[in-house]
């Protein structure tokens, strides 16, 4: 035994010993590489970013027929996102793997996980950092569904209620001088016009030139918007609303009844129909807002893999 390690002392084993013994000491990551593939692919992906951006916004033009689709734009946008994931992630795994130190006496298969392993990282790093450099960028983009869905049922529930409160009883007080306004306030002008052809009454007259004897308008507007939230016009209303257009216009009860039915049947059919393109609009929004999420995550995973692949490919170069 003593003879064995004396032809190991002779032959320079101990040296050996010593640098296999810093190499397994030393680590496995080169923080210094990983930095650098990082930065340069946020950076890159950062410009590739606003590129596309400028690219987009030219595309689209204010007249009817001139620009691109809506589609063409959202399939250009994917297409736009998986280039920059692939170009980005592929030139920040390739520093990473390529600025790595070398490592002596390890096997290739551990040299091919630590690269595999270097370029996830500076993936991972540049994703956090262009995710916190275009914080704003990504809430629009990923809440854009929900902001549209609900500023379309907005708008329609405001197109609704802008002339007053829905659901409002009849006998609250309403202000002289009260005057709707908004979408319900044509219906409510065209209930009181007086037909060209209608007969005037010397009876009728004083009534249709006073204004202070019908209903004023913020008290109808709420009639009718309480009759298309319950479904239907009480007929109770109807008489009451007949009166006062039959004292404003000089029409007959009946015909009044009738003005007031109609006009009720046209305000309900625009409101619903209204309250319709709303809901479609926001099914639309939330199904671009998911497809959107969909494709970002998949473009996120495409560069995580060039990521990795180009750094495994860079460690061989360095390594060459």
């Amino acid at each position: 035994m003593a003879e064995y390690q004396d032809q190991l002392r002779a032959s320079g084993a101990p040296a050996l010993e010593a640098e296999g013994a810093a190499i397994r000491a030393g680590s496995g990551v080169s923080w210094a590489a990983i930095f650098a593939g990082a930065l340069g692919a946020a950076a890159l992906s950062l410009i590739l970013v606003l590129l596309g951006t400028g690219l987009g916004l030219s595309s689209i033009s204010p007249w009817t027929e001139r620009g691109a689709s809506a589609t063409r734009i959202g399939v250009a946008t994917i297409l736009w996102i998986t280039f920059t994931q692939v170009a980005a992630s592929g030139v920040g795994g390739y520093l990473a793997g390529r600025l790595r130190t070398k490592w002596a006496g390890v096997h290739t298969d551990e040299v091919y996980f630590r690269d595999t392993a270097h370029g996830f990282l500076a993936w991972s790093l540049a994703t956090l950092v262009t995710a916190a450099a275009l914080t704003s960028t990504l809430g629009v983009i990923l809440g854009v569904g929900a902001q549209a869905g609900a500023s379309m049922v907005g708008s329609a529930t405001t197109a609704a209620g802008a002339a007053g409160v829905a659901g409002a009883t009849v006998s609250e007080p309403v202000a002289e001088d009260a005057s709707p306004s908004g979408p319900m306030s044509y219906f409510v002008d065209s209930l009181f016009r007086r037909d060209a052809g209608a007969a005037t009454s010397p009876a009728t007259a004083p009534a249709a030139a006073a204004p202070q004897s019908t209903p004023a308008q913020a008290e109808v507007t709420r009639i009718f918007l309480n009759g298309i939230r319950t479904g239907a016009l009480p007929p109770e209303d109807v008489r009451y609303l007949g009166q006062a257009v039959a004292q404003r216009t000089g029409l007959s009860q009946q015909d009044a009844e009738k003005r007031v039915t109609e006009t009720y049947a046209r305000a309900k059919a625009t409101l619903d129909q209204a309250q319709e393109k709303a809901r479609a609009a926001a099914d639309a929004a939330r199904k671009a807002s998911a497809y959107g999420s969909l494709w970002l995550f998949i473009s996120l995973l495409i560069g995580a893999f060039v990521a990795s692949y180009s750094a495994t490919y860079g460690g061989r170069q360095r390594d060459l």
